[in-house]
């Protein structure tokens, strides 16, 4: 399959939920195979994380080394789809289905677009099934098997949904930190009526949280927005209107640039609870660290392949949510650019055919290019 429609219909047609695996691997190895790629289909982890499919796809064996980076699976779909969310239906010039914009959409164009490649260089396709899920044995696990392989990329293209309003308006070099951290306060139950014979966990964990809602993280910087913490969950769980309760929680997310550390994220807001709550356990899961591809030889080489097929000049950014590429970018370079992402998780996600097509010339360009001389 060489049409990305074609190709694009046949993953949305192919049901992934996260953890994706199965006949939408079948799909994408049946296509790579055909175009000569060599292909390493691989399960890694155990519950309750795994097991999680992955696809490495390899074509070339020399320098320079372009890797295509994205994922098969989706988030479900919920109800109310107008043609059910695995119809890979085309109406009024869109593809409508679960994955249409993330990303089955942009691994169908890159598929595509490999069928153009120059018979130079090495190219190769990094698909997971877990990458709107806990993400723990999917990229993760990709990368320790390149490793093993001896494998390195050069430079990697992540097709995560970075569009805005017009296909090409937006390329990402970089991508926020993320970290959730929750937060417990025990105390000692006891009756309303005689409050000094109870220790209430309450009062001290609504100071903390206002110590915290009131905190200044950073001022941004040339690439990043400000740190952010917002509160995410308060709860108690106390059924009694005459019970002072035995424990206290809460839950908050800080999203932060690259003059943060999520470890140390996690320790600042510790300190700060132990200072109103000295019994506190505060927990912090790092989700992925802030990272930037500063501008330079690959994202100018993107950009130049976005102008020559959409006349566009892009905004480098580094808005939006986590993805993948914070595992790549250990590796190597990493600069995202994908469809417009209006719909994306949305009922009826949707792309514009004529934006499908487009994109395929575009990484179609951006492979040219990136492997010249190789």
């Amino acid at each position: 399959m060489t049409d990305p429609l074609d190709l694009a219909r046949a993953l949305l047609r192919a049901e992934s939920v996260t953890p994706a695996r199965g006949a939408v691997f079948d799909i994408a190895k049946a296509a790579l195979g055909a175009q000569g790629f060599q292909v390493d289909r691989f399960v890694a982890g155990e519950a309750p994380d795994g097991p999680v499919e992955n696809l490495i796809a390899v074509r070339g064996d020399r320098g320079p080394h372009l890797a295509f980076a994205g994922h098969l699976d989706v988030v479900p779909p919920g109800p109310g789809w107008t043609d059910g969310p695995w119809s890979g239906e085309v109406r009024g010039g869109l593809l409508y289905g679960r994955g249409a914009v993330d990303m089955k959409g942009a691994v169908a164009a890159f598929i595509a677009a490999a069928a153009r490649a120059p018979a130079t260089g090495t190219l190769s396709l990094l698909l997971t099934g877990d990458e709107e899920g806990p993400a723990v044995h999917g990229t993760r696990a990709i990368i320790g098997r390149l490793a093993e392989r001896g494998l390195r990329p050069d430079l990697c293209l992540v097709g995560e949904p970075t569009s805005a309003h017009r296909l090409g308006d937006t390329v990402k070099i970089g991508r926020r930190g993320s970290v959730n951290i929750w937060i417990e306060i025990p105390g000692r139950q006891g009756h309303v009526a005689y409050p000094h014979l109870a220790d209430n966990p309450i009062p001290p964990l609504v100071a903390a949280l206002a110590e915290l809602d009131a905190l200044v993280l950073d001022s941004g910087n040339d690439w990043f927005q400000p740190s952010t913490l917002a509160l995410t969950d308060l709860h108690v769980g106390n059924q009694a209107t005459n019970v002072i309760p035995a424990r206290a929680a809460a839950r908050l997310g800080i999203r932060f640039n690259d003059e943060q550390r999520g470890d140390d994220l996690v320790a600042r807001v510790r300190t700060i609870v132990e200072r109103h709550a000295p019994a506190a356990v505060v927990t912090g899961r790092v989700s992925g660290e802030a990272f930037l591809t500063p501008p330079g030889a690959f994202s100018t080489l993107v950009s130049e392949a976005i102008t020559a097929c959409t006349g566009l000049t892009p905004d480098l950014s580094t808005t939006g949510g986590t993805s993948d590429a914070r595992f790549l970018s250990k590796l190597c370079p990493v600069v995202e650019f994908g469809l417009v992402n209006a719909t994306m998780h949305q009922v009826d996600e949707a792309v514009a055919v004529d934006d499908l097509r487009t994109l395929t010339d575009i990484y179609a360009d951006i492979v040219i290019r990136a492997l010249a001389g190789g």
